[in-house]
């Protein structure tokens, strides 16, 4: 007896079936996975723009910490209240302008009425530095 006709017993291989529906799994299941991968690439974006903004603020919270006390002291003096940009901030029009404050702290609270900034102690200082319009900021104190 021979084996004639189309279809051969062991023969290998695929059928046009199986190619068709392993195909229409593939497109399926694609359009998923694209997805998550724009998605994934969208959020690097932010991660770096994220980076930029804290590096641009810590290298400024640096270059105010470095600057003598006393003169921390005139800046914040010359500002008159915490929430008064100081001369240590970036000209207007900067890019991605960063803000310092710079004012006195109550770290005691000796007054006892709960507010940092008022009947503030001698040495004792509070820097903040945020970018303009954004909610990105540093905060932190600085003693004599």
């Amino acid at each position: 007896m021979s084996a004639a006709g189309p279809h051969r017993v062991g023969e290998n291989g695929f059928s046009y079936v199986e190619v068709l529906v392993a195909t229409v799994f593939l497109a399926v299941g694609l359009a998923p996975a694209l997805e998550a991968l724009r998605d994934g690439v969208a959020g690097s974006e932010i991660h770096a723009t994220l980076m930029t903004d804290h590096y641009h603020l810590t290298a400024k919270m640096e270059e105010v910490l470095a600057q003598p006390f006393a003169a921390l002291e005139a800046a914040a003096a010359a500002a008159g209240s915490p929430t008064v940009p100081t001369s240590y901030s970036d000209a207007v029009g900067a890019a991605s302008r960063r803000l310092v404050y710079v004012a006195g702290y109550d770290g005691d609270d000796a007054d006892g009425d709960g507010d940092p900034f008022t009947g503030a102690d001698d040495g004792l200082l509070w820097v903040r530095v945020e970018i303009e319009n954004t909610t990105f900021a540093v905060a932190s104190l600085t003693s004599r």
